[in-house]
């Protein structure tokens, strides 16, 4: 697939108003893209768990409008009007406007509600910019004659990435793949790819408690943080690193290692981190909790030989992993010794999921 194959043959059809309505999750990346190219290209690909729990709910009422001059709409979180949230859906929809031409044909009134608490650190642009862009894709398919399954989850994938990156992965799961890979079939720099591969039972209904540290702002967006991959002293090995480490995630989700997974998962976490703590300007986004959560995460995974390991997105909070048949006894060490590190003893219990659905 080519840039050009997304933008669509004229309309056949119109249609006056409706409304769609889709659910997507986030995600959480076990091998991490960090640096991107120009139009939301990463620098190298990634692997993610698609989470279950933890999604965005948007729906979009669309109404025609008179003239086509601009973008017409408005954004409500949780039924509270947000025009601070305004600018970036403009910008998305400039970058998506070749690909939707309908987009200045209407206005829009944008609902969104997240299920997880509103800054809890948790990347809400990933399921917020994939429920949008289902919606838009629902509209569009209304106007074209016909569009088949794989079609629409692929434009939308792709749509979704020129909002937020990593939200190409949250369409579908319970793996999925981003970033152009020689060894993994159908991968592409362009959109997200259903992991093409043979998983052991281990990894099946995984685990993700998210332990939330810090419910802060970010102290530097992703956008900041990506392109501070330009020019970095390290960049260039960690794109290779990236690369070798998703060749060697292959086997290991085959065979079930859960020990290769746990030294590869963390090894991404803390370099992801390190390549923080090494650009200029230089940031670091773990908090003291997180470290204390990290040891205690080593130490009761060393006594009690447990498989539970954890990762990290580009902030404070912690993903704690771990397969389903140690829930109850992950959990218990989760309350007795990690929640005392957490924001308000908060955290979010979660399990793989498969992707966004209809409503």
């Amino acid at each position: 697939m080519i840039v050009q194959d997304f933008i669509p043959q004229p309309y056949s059809k119109s249609i006056a108003k409706g409304s769609f309505t889709w659910s997507s999750p986030s995600n959480i990346a076990l091998v991490k893209y960090w640096g991107k190219k120009q139009d939301q290209i990463p620098e190298n690909p990634s692997i993610s768990f698609t989470l279950n729990n933890c999604k965005t709910t948007t729906t979009v009422h669309f109404s025609k409008k008179e003239n086509d001059v601009d973008y017409s709409f408005e954004v409500f979180l949780d039924g509270e009007k947000k025009d601070d949230f305004k600018p970036k859906i403009k910008t998305f929809f400039k970058r998506v406007e070749a690909y939707l031409p309908f987009l200045k044909d209407y206005h829009f009134k944008i609902e969104t509600e997240n299920t997880f608490p509103h800054s809890s650190g948790i990347a809400s642009s990933a399921s917020g910019m994939s429920a949008l862009a289902l919606c838009l894709m629902s509209i569009e398919k209304e106007l074209i004659e016909s569009v088949s399954e794989e079609n629409f989850i692929q434009k939308a994938s792709f749509l979704a990435r020129l909002g937020s990156g990593s939200a190409c992965r949250s369409l579908e799961g319970d793996l999925v793949v981003w970033g152009k890979h020689d060894k993994i079939k159908g991968s592409s720099d362009l959109f997200g790819v259903k992991y093409p591969y043979e998983v052991h039972q281990d990894f099946e209904n995984y685990q993700d408690t998210i332990l939330l540290v810090d419910k802060g702002e970010k102290q530097v967006s992703s956008t900041v943080g990506h392109n501070l991959m330009h020019g970095h002293p390290f960049a260039v090995e960690r794109f290779k690193q990236a690369n070798k480490n998703l060749s060697e995630m292959i086997a290991i989700l085959k065979e079930g290692n859960l020990d290769g997974f746990i030294a590869l998962v963390e090894s991404e976490a803390l370099t992801l981190h390190s390549m923080m703590m090494t650009s200029m300007p230089y940031f670091i986004l773990m908090k003291p909790n997180t470290l204390e959560i990290i040891n205690k995460i080593w130490a009761y995974r060393k006594s009690s030989d447990s498989k539970v390991c954890f990762t990290l997105d580009a902030g404070a909070n912690v993903h704690v992993l771990y397969p389903a048949r140690e829930k109850d006894a992950v959990l218990e060490f989760i309350k007795d010794e990690l929640v005392a590190y957490c924001q308000n003893g908060q955290y979010i219990n979660d399990i793989i999921g498969f992707g966004a659905k209809q409503s």
